[in-house]
């Protein structure tokens, strides 16, 4: 990052701290370093390239695909306008929330709609795929070691049960899956409370159409927003069939899982280790969440 390092400001997004404010060419610019994951940088321009007028994602301004530690790959994209969407549903009222959740719903149903042959990881910058070896969610669930007595283990075979029969009648498609698709990857215009931006792709990959509404509706205590959200997706004509709300949770039980049993890194894993326990409390998929005022 030597020619931008003068200039550079950390930016929140991912858990990584590798993302930066920096001008370049006279323009403000953000700046993502790959030092983890070097092949990715090709990726995520790939995938920013894909997407590009369909979605709200930044124009592409350089990219590094090779590189050291010490000089690592990087992806050069200009800046979007906009505030984080997270702090801005703090405050906003319900027509605003309302006016957001129905974007959000025609942007997961253009993600929809951007088909896939087989799920798995991209690998390269021609956007090939590596497939999943995740094994079924039960053999999954089975897997991971998130400290439940005999009680809750079995609690949580019956909403494992439960996830895989609402999965059984959705629709059998794959498509593009953003991954974190929720407040803190959006960007919105607080003065019309447009949404401008839909960042960090790091987790991107080839998938179920259920999973960025499941992650969206994770955490969600907001039923204007959700409603909103469905109300839109519902009438999108993409067919995604119901109940969507429970075809969401069911689809995100895989990232869920994986994020609770990581509950010591952060407060985000740790909230989805006490989502995770309430699920295997109440056996059931909601677990204590509200219905958020919607009809499934």
């Amino acid at each position: 990052m030597s020619d931008f390092s003068s200039t550079a400001v950390p930016l929140a997004g991912g858990y990584g701290g590798q993302t930066f404010a920096v001008s370049a060419g006279g323009e403000d610019a953000v700046i993502k370093l790959y030092v983890k994951d070097p092949e990715r940088a090709a990726v995520d321009a790939a995938l920013l390239q894909l997407v590009r007028g369909l979605l709200p994602v930044p124009r592409v301004l350089d990219l590094k695909r090779e590189g050291s530690f010490e000089d690592p790959p990087y992806l050069l994209t200009e800046r979007l306008p906009g505030v984080n969407l997270q702090q801005f549903l703090e405050s906003a009222p319900d027509d605003q929330r309302r006016t957001v959740g129905t974007q959000l719903g025609e942007l997961l149903a253009r993600l929809s709609g951007m088909p896939f042959l087989r799920t798995g990881m991209f690998r390269d910058g021609e956007l090939g795929i590596e497939p999943f070896d995740l094994g079924d969610l039960s053999e999954y669930s089975a897997g991971q070691v998130l400290g439940f007595d005999e009680r809750r283990q079995d609690g949580f075979a019956d909403v494992v049960a439960e996830a895989e029969d609402v999965l059984a009648d959705g629709v059998d498609r794959v498509c593009l899956v953003h991954s974190d698709f929720n407040p803190k990857n959006l960007l919105v215009d607080p003065a019309t409370a447009r949404i401008t931006g839909l960042i960090d792709w790091e987790f991107a990959h080839a998938g179920s159409p259920y999973t960025d509404l499941g992650n969206l509706l994770r955490f969600c205590t907001d039923p204007v927003l959700a409603g909103a959200t469905l109300e839109a997706l519902r009438r999108s004509g993409m067919d995604l069939g119901e109940p969507l709300v429970d075809l969401g949770r069911a689809a995100d039980l895989w990232a869920l899982l994986e994020l609770a049993g990581r509950a010591d890194e952060h407060e985000i894993a740790a909230a989805a280790h006490r989502l995770v326990t309430r699920m295997a409390d109440t056996r059931t998929l909601a677990g204590d969440r509200p219905d958020l005022g919607v009809v499934q």
